[in-house]
């Protein structure tokens, strides 16, 4: 069976929108009602976050996110249990996002067989090496049919992101400036250098720009230099409070889709 991010991928070139929550936030049993409600809203992707004591390359929005949601209950046993009928309503790709610490404490043989059993498609483990990746796990993800998604950045080497390139059958993950998640307000000029650069490589896989995605124009201009975008610290701010899921995930998705 073909990945859905693959297939998403190869039906689909622009325009990707690709929206990212904390799982367990803001109440623990939230979780599925958002993927529910994001497929509904017109979202193409969906990254799950699995909260961390240590997100280290995290704003403050999704620390405190993750902060709460580890209060409220979270750990990958109840997220794997919340998902596991989550293919039963939901179509769309989903990838499970965090640190490798909470994967490796799971087992990632495990986690891996878990992910194909419930019906995620891939994985962005930002602090996970490349070649630990290449050496130990490719094959793991490989039998279960999962993605792994690698992260560049204005600073990653030619030579990485061609090592990248040639390890990637989903998207890479184009951050867009150096910084930690929701500190940048929105994509500005400085950096389509940076994205020019990265396009006049012609590498073979799709781009998905991340990191200072908060709105319609900033994910318009970030779909001009790659596939599509990812918004996570805006639609987690959005979130606040435990009451109205649905209304929220609507007036949200409506102020950054072109309906």
């Amino acid at each position: 069976m073909e990945n859905r991010i693959s297939a998403l991928f190869r039906r689909k070139s622009k325009n990707i929108l690709s929206i990212y929550f904390t799982a367990g936030y803001p109440a623990l049993e939230n979780t599925t009602e958002i993927i529910r409600e994001l497929e509904k809203n017109g979202v193409d992707l969906i990254e799950i976050g699995i909260p961390f004591s240590d997100p280290v390359a995290d704003g403050p929005v999704i620390q405190q996110s993750s902060d709460k949601a580890l209060k409220n209950g979270m750990t990958l046993n109840v997220l794997f249990n919340q998902l596991k009928n989550i293919r039963e309503k939901v179509s769309i790709p989903l990838i499970l996002m965090g640190y490798f610490n909470p994967v490796m404490q799971f087992g990632v043989e495990k986690f891996c067989q878990k992910c194909n059993e419930t019906g995620i498609d891939g994985t962005i483990i930002p602090d996970l090496p490349l070649d630990i990746f290449e050496e130990k796990y490719k094959t793991i993800y490989d039998k279960n049919n999962l993605i792994n998604i690698f992260l560049i950045t204005p600073e990653t080497s030619e030579e990485r992101i061609r090592k990248i390139d040639s390890l990637t059958n989903g998207f890479i993950y184009m951050v867009s400036s150096s910084s930690t998640t929701g500190i940048q307000s929105n994509v500005v000029d400085s950096q389509a250098d940076y994205f020019k650069r990265i396009n006049a490589m012609n590498l073979c896989s799709a781009k998905l720009t991340g990191f200072g995605i908060s709105d319609r124009d900033s994910f318009n201009k970030a779909c001009q230099f790659s596939n599509g975008a990812i918004i996570g610290s805006a639609f987690v701010k959005a979130l606040d409070g435990n009451t109205n899921i649905q209304g929220k995930v609507f007036t949200f998705a409506r102020s950054i889709i072109n309906y």
